[in-house]
C-alpha cells in the first residue's frame, strides 16, 4: 500500500534537496550541471567585485531574467510566473545557507571532493524528481522549458535538450569571457558526466517515488497556481 506524500511537503523537500545538491557539487569543484553553471559563473565574477554578492543572489538574478524572457517570448503574464520567482528567491536563501555549511568540509582531500560530487549529484536529482510532483511553480529553469515547449508546440524532451546545450555553450562563453580563453570555471568533467546520467537518475528516482508514494494536496491551493 502506497503512503501519502503531500504536494506541499514535496515542494519543501525539493527545494532543500536541490539547494544542498548544488552546494555539495560546487564544493567538490568538479563542475556543476550545465543548467546551474551560468549563474555560478555570474556569482564567481561579481563576487570578485562585490564581496557580499552570493551564489543564491546570482541564482535569482539569472532565473529572474529567464522568467522575464518567458513573458517576452510568450507575450503574456501568469500569476504562476510570480510564484516561480518567489520559489527562486527562497531557493537562493537556502542555497546560501548550505554553501556556508559546506564551507566547513575539508575540500583539499580528493576523496572528500569525490564524495561531495557524487552525493551532490544524487541529492540534486532526487530534489528535482520530488519537486516535479508538486503543483507549486518550480524554479525558472523548469518553468521556462515547460512554458515555451507547450506554447510553441515543441516536444518537451527536444526543447529541454536544446536548452541544456544552450546553457552549456553560455557557461563556456562566460567562463572564457570572465576568466580568460581556455579557462574552464564551473564547467568541468563533472558537468559532462551530469549531462549523460542526470536524466536517467531523475527518471529512476521519480519511478521509485511513484511506486511507494501517492502524491496528494494537503491544502486547497492548487487553483491559485
Amino acid at each position: 500500500m502506497k503512503k501519502t506524500f503531500y504536494s506541499e511537503l514535496a515542494y519543501v523537500f525539493g527545494l532543500l534537496s536541490t539547494a544542498l545538491g548544488v552546494a555539495l557539487m560546487a564544493k567538490a569543484d568538479f563542475g556543476l550541471s550545465m543548467v546551474v553553471a551560468p549563474a555560478f559563473l555570474i556569482y564567481k565574477k561579481l563576487s570578485m567585485l562585490l564581496p557580499w554578492f552570493s551564489f543564491g543572489m546570482a541564482e535569482y538574478l539569472f532565473q529572474g531574467f529567464l522568467i522575464v524572457l518567458t513573458m517576452i517570448v510568450l507575450r503574456k503574464f501568469k500569476l504562476s510566473y510570480f510564484f516561480s520567482f518567489v520559489t527562486v528567491v527562497i531557493y537562493g536563501f537556502i542555497l546560501d545557507g548550505f554553501v556556508f555549511l559546506t564551507g566547513f568540509i575539508p575540500a583539499e582531500i580528493i576523496f572528500v571532493r569525490v564524495l561531495c560530487f557524487v552525493f551532490g549529484m544524487l541529492i540534486l536529482a532526487f530534489g528535482i524528481a520530488v519537486i516535479l510532483h508538486t503543483y507549486i511553480p518550480p524554479e525558472a529553469y523548469e518553468l521556462f522549458v515547460k512554458e515555451i515547449s507547450l506554447e510553441k508546440n515543441i516536444p518537451f524532451s527536444k526543447f529541454k535538450t536544446l536548452y541544456d546545450v544552450s546553457s552549456l555553450v553560455l557557461a563556456i562563453v562566460l567562463s572564457f569571457s570572465f576568466f580568460g580563453f581556455g579557462v574552464f570555471v564551473g564547467v568541468k568533467v563533472g558537468t559532462f558526466f551530469c549531462a549523460l546520467v542526470s536524466g536517467f537518475i531523475i527518471g529512476r528516482f521519480s519511478a521509485l517515488l511513484e511506486k511507494h508514494f501517492e502524491f496528494k494536496d494537503k491544502f486547497n491551493l492548487r487553483k491559485w497556481f
